[in-house]
């Protein structure tokens, strides 16, 4: 059993965990290995990519900057989330804001650390990287369209990072970013329309907010006629190994996506949604070892 001291720990690990969102850090790593490993640098050993000190330190700089992003938008986003996630701001509240804004700075200071081991070229990139994050929270995120824009290139910069230590131009590299631009661009108006109700509340002005739900189911309806455009390329002019079946997955899941969004009225269906498009986005971060499949069985048997 517990102490009370013990738990009262444990409570405030968990409350500071949910503020940084420790799981979708997770991925991120794992994403960016992955990436690295199949996409990014396929003819390197893979014993190489995975004790290559760089690219450790690039992937902490990365993990670090992002925490403090969640951080500084938990912050910037606490009087909102009373409205939209009750629950879920009581846990987070169990960290003074104090304390968040202490692991704010430390997390920056990390990354920029982490970043000096690789290059001054790289501490240069995730300063702009920490200062975008930071700007995006407090400013950006309350207007339209670029809001949405500014969020989608955010998340998958950390993926620059690495394409630009391997130096690797592949056509087919921008062709899958932009498939994974779309649909975190699709998630980022399911989340608005998801906090709808806070983001009125406190004059975000939102897609949904200013122009209408009706008009942002138009949009996410484009958007995802707009990913059948790298998939198609990526099953029929690259090899993608049998990678085909998250494609293939992707689209029935657009499908049950649209038809779940034009029936939508209240939360809980933008909630089912949003979870749509994060199931699509880890399926594909684990989906990347299909690329060689062959390469994975002969590391395991």
């Amino acid at each position: 059993m517990f102490t009370r001291k013990q738990k009262h720990f444990l409570l405030k690990f968990f409350s500071l965990f949910s503020v940084v969102r420790g799981y979708n850090i997770l991925v991120i790593v794992v994403a960016q290995y992955l990436t690295s490993i199949y996409i990014l640098a396929p003819q390197l050993p893979v014993k190489k990519v995975l004790l290559d000190p760089n690219l450790l330190m690039l992937v902490l700089a990365t993990a670090s900057a992002i925490a403090g992003g969640y951080i500084i938008n938990s912050f910037y986003d606490s009087e909102k989330d009373l409205i939209n996630r009750p629950r879920k701001t009581m846990l987070d509240k169990l960290v003074s804001q104090r304390t968040k804004l202490t692991s704010y700075f430390v997390l920056n200071f990390l990354s920029v650390i982490f970043a000096s081991y690789v290059s001054f070229r790289a501490v240069v990139f995730f300063s702009i990287y920490i200062f975008m994050l930071w700007f995006y929270s407090h400013k950006l995120k309350k207007y339209p369209f670029i809001g949405n824009i500014v969020a989608a290139i955010l998340a998958i910069i950390p993926f620059f990072a690495i394409f630009i230590y391997y130096r690797n131009f592949a056509l087919v590299i921008f062709v899958h970013a932009t498939f994974l631009f779309l649909i975190i661009s699709m998630r980022e108006l399911v989340k608005d329309l998801e906090n709808i109700k806070g983001d009125l509340a406190l004059n975000y002005r939102t897609i949904p907010v200013v122009y209408g739900e009706k008009v942002s189911k138009w949009m996410l309806t484009i958007l995802s006629l707009l990913t059948l455009i790298p998939i198609t390329l990526l099953l029929t002019k690259f090899e993608t190994g049998y990678m085909y079946y998250f494609f293939y997955g992707s689209i029935l899941a657009l499908i049950v996506f649209l038809i779940i969004l034009w029936r939508s009225a209240k939360k809980v269906h933008y909630v089912v949604l949003h979870n749509i498009l994060k199931l699509i986005i880890l399926a594909g971060v684990i989906s990347i070892v299909l690329i060689e499949l062959e390469v994975v069985l002969s590391k395991i048997l």
